[in-house]
C-alpha cells in the first residue's frame, strides 16, 4: 500500500530534500503534498487523503507544534501519524511533541533514519535504496 504524504516546511529547499529522501527510503509513495506552514498544511489535509505528515517546527503563520495540537484535537486527524523533522534542540519541546504522539527526527537526517521512523509509525518494513546520504 502506498502512502500519501504531506511535507510541511517553510523552506522549499528543505521540502525538496525531504521528498528526495522519501524517494530514497524504499517506502511505497503515493501522492506527496507540500505546504509552507501549518495553516496551509491544514488546508491540504481538508482537501486530500494523507497517511503521514512530516512537519517542521519553526514556521511563520502557524508553526508545527500548533499544527500538531490542531491535528490532535480534530477527530478526523487525531490518529494521523506525524514525524517532526527539525533542528529543534529544546528537550522540553521535544517531550511535548512526543506527548502529542509525534516522532522526532533531527536535521540533518539520513534516508535510513526516515525509513526506520516510518516503519515504527506504520508497522511496515521497507528496504532503503540508499546509504550514507545525509540531508
Amino acid at each position: 500500500m502506498s502512502l500519501n504524504i504531506l511535507v510541511v516546511d517553510d523552506s522549499s529547499v528543505t521540502r525538496a530534500m525531504i521528498i528526495k529522501t522519501l524517494k530514497m527510503t524504499g517506502v511505497p509513495l503515493g501522492d506527496i503534498h507540500q505546504a509552507a506552514n501549518g495553516w496551509e498544511g491544514l488546508a491540504v489535509l481538508k482537501a486530500h487523503k494523507v497517511d503521514l505528515a512530516l512537519l517542521d517546527i519553526n514556521m511563520p503563520v502557524m508553526n508545527g507544534e500548533e499544527m500538531l495540537e490542531t491535528l490532535r484535537s480534530n477527530p478526523d486527524w487525531a490518529s494521523l501519524p506525524v514525524i517532526v523533522v527539525s533542528t529543534e534542540g529544546s528537550q522540553t519541546r521535544i517531550e511535548r511533541l512526543h506527548q502529542l504522539d509525534a516522532k522526532f527526527i533531527h536535521k540533518p537526517f539520513t534516508p535510513e533514519v526516515v525509513c526506520k521512523t516510518i516503519e515504527e509509525l506504520t508497522g511496515q518494513s521497507y528496504v532503503s535504496q540508499s546509504t550514507d546520504t545525509e540531508f
